[in-house]
């Protein structure tokens, strides 16, 4: 499991790709009884069917649609903010904090194994300063990506 991954489980957001896929629904076995053959009705002199009616059409019935869920938010925030009161740490800037709240290895070898797990840009993960403000970014992006309610403002 990759570091992003752990921090969307600290999160409690279930990353989109491992939602399980809803089972299919099958329809019930009904036994089916042979036929009882229906007599003929007596043909009818002088009666001339109406041409407007379609005979004996029946209509296929449509297979019952599952309703998908919604991914439900979860309000990062909220979460971020209580683990954080009194710590002195801050996540809306700091991925190293970010990652202390989480108690997620803030190393710079697992900070840069995340940035290479992100898609960092190969010219920025030679600068520390530079790569932890994109991993910052980009991970409170993909924290919303996958259901978490991160304010705008810490998005741009």
């Amino acid at each position: 499991m990759g570091l992003f991954n752990t921090i969307l489980e600290k999160l409690g957001i279930r990353k989109k790709e491992e939602k399980p896929a809803p089972a299919p629904v099958k329809p019930a076995a009904v036994p089916v009884k042979p036929a009882a053959a229906t007599p003929k009705p007596a043909a009818r002199p002088n009666i001339v069917p109406d041409k407007g009616l379609k005979d004996n059409i029946v209509a296929k019935a449509e297979p019952e649609k599952v309703a998908s869920k919604a991914i439900s938010d979860v309000d990062v925030v909220k979460k971020l903010e209580g683990l954080s009161a009194g710590s002195g740490l801050d996540w809306k800037v700091s991925i190293v904090d970010l990652l202390k709240l989480l108690d997620i290895d803030s190393s710079r070898e697992a900070r840069n194994q995340l940035a290479t797990e992100l898609g960092c840009p190969a010219d920025l993960m030679g600068d520390s300063a530079k790569m932890n403000t994109w991993l910052h970014k980009t991970v409170l992006k993909k924290i919303a990506e996958n259901g978490g309610n991160i304010p705008q403002e810490l998005l741009d």
